[in-house]
C-alpha cells in the first residue's frame, strides 16, 4: 500500500530506488553510516520528507541495518554472536 492505494510496479521500483540511493548511494555518504550519530542524522535527512515521527524510525532503520548489517545501537554481527553465546551457554 502506498498512500491508502495498492503499490504499483513502478512504486516498488521507485522505493528500491531511493533504498539504494540512502542506503549505498549518494545519500549514504551524507549520513555515514557506522559512525556514529548516524541514526539521528538519517531522521533529520529524512525528516524533511517523512514527517510521521514512527514512519521515520522505522525507515531509518531499516536503511541501518540495509547499509550496515546491523540495527541501530548493534555494531553489525553483534546479534549472531549474542546468539552464538546462548546457545553454547544452553
Amino acid at each position: 500500500m502506498v498512500a491508502g492505494k495498492e503499490a504499483s510496479p513502478k512504486d516498488a521500483v521507485d522505493t528500491e530506488r531511493l533504498m539504494r540511493y540512502w542506503a549505498e548511494g549518494p545519500g549514504a555518504a551524507k549520513l555515514q553510516w557506522g559512525v556514529p550519530g548516524d541514526f539521528e542524522r538519517c531522521r533529520v535527512e529524512l525528516g524533511k520528507y517523512v514527517h510521521d515521527p514512527k514512519m521515520l524510525d522505522g525507515l531509518c532503520a531499516n536503511l541501518h541495518h540495509r547499509a550496515t548489517g546491523g540495527w541501530p545501537g548493534h555494531a553489525p554481527g553483534t546479534e549472531q554472536e549474542e546468539s552464538a553465546a546462548k546457545k553454547a551457554g544452553k
